[in-house]
């Protein structure tokens, strides 16, 4: 089942706690990366050693230790990134829960915008919740990577 193009950004601020509804398993995910909440990240994700991250700054991570290293140096960089997902599409099915779209950053600078096309998937736990099982990032603009990059080490 898709629901077509969403035009509403989510950053976090709509979270409401209840991960039983797959927009809030996303808005939690925002809301854990744009306060730099390591515990409700990992609340977010699925504790398994099937969950894979592919972005930017760590290339391909499988497992929670290896994710958890990423989100720990993207916390602890000088410049702290808030980001928004938008213009995307959501799509669920029995035990899967998918969204594509784009992120950009909130109060970036104008010469170091982030603009990332983004894939999240999610699967629906025995108690109804929907984890996050798979991420994949990647930069339109190898620049603005370089400069992402390089902010986060």
């Amino acid at each position: 089942m898709s629901c077509g193009v969403i035009t509403t950004p989510v950053n976090g601020s709509e979270y409401t706690d209840d991960t039983r509804i797959p927009g809030q398993a996303l808005a939690q995910f925002y809301k854990a990366f744009n306060s730099q909440d390591l515990t409700l990240m990992q609340q977010n994700w699925e504790q398994s050693d099937e969950i894979t991250m592919d972005n930017p700054l760590g290339g391909i991570k499988r497992g929670w230790k290896e994710i958890r290293e990423v989100y720990e140096r993207i916390f602890a960089s000088k410049s702290p990134v808030r980001v928004e997902f938008y213009d995307y599409s959501s799509h669920e099915f029995a035990d899967i829960f998918y969204v594509v779209g784009r992120e950009r950053a909130l109060g970036a600078p104008a010469d170091s915008p982030i603009a990332i096309r983004t894939t999240r998937v999610f699967h629906r736990q025995p108690s109804g919740e929907w984890k996050l099982i798979h991420h994949h990032g990647s930069f339109d603009d190898p620049t603005l990577l370089a400069k992402y990059q390089a902010a986060v080490k």
